[in-house]
């Protein structure tokens, strides 16, 4: 059965098979969750996304998770906030593209940060409603993915904000 679940934390800490890193276009680490995860996982990480190439705004590509809890860890680029005119749509593709790829892989639970509420700009209200509603489209169209979506939120106004979309 899917589900959608909302937590406060640590998402280098999570317990889910797979997180997604809001990550940045060379894939080699950066600041806030991007940072937190490529500290979190080890040198092996980045050893590892040095061979993919880089990753476009709205796509994804997967690695293992090395010294993380979570197996693994699906990179996601999300927009930087007014700089494209296709932000919406490009956010949306960040969510949909990490569950087809998680589902490709024959994973069942995944956590999401809230991708590019932080250095990358976009409001976190306008993020969360897409967020959730692309996460209940692309479950509501998997129905036998038996797939677990957690939202892993930073902190409390986000995880706050995540809550109300969700119950909507």
């Amino acid at each position: 059965m899917n589900r959608i679940v909302t937590e406060r934390g640590d998402i280098t800490k999570s317990e889910c098979e797979c997180i997604v890193n809001a990550a940045n276009p060379t894939l080699l680490g950066g600041g806030g969750v991007d940072g937190a995860i490529h500290a979190a996982a080890g040198p092996e990480l980045l050893a590892e996304c040095r061979t993919l190439g880089g990753c476009r705004t709205g796509e994804a590509k997967i690695t293992k998770g090395y010294r993380l809890k979570a197996k693994y860890v699906i990179h996601t680029v999300g927009p930087v906030y007014g700089s494209t005119g296709r932000d919406e749509e490009l956010l949306a593709d960040c969510y949909t593209n990490s569950l087809d790829l998680a589902a490709s892989h024959g994973i069942r639970s995944i956590a999401f940060p809230a991708i590019s509420t932080g250095v990358y700009g976009y409001p976190v209200q306008p993020a969360t409603e897409i967020a959730v509603r692309t996460v209940k489209t692309w479950l509501a169209g998997h129905p036998s993915a038996d797939m677990t979506v957690v939202f892993c939120c930073f902190d409390d106004k986000t995880y706050r904000t995540y809550q109300e979309e969700c119950k909507r």
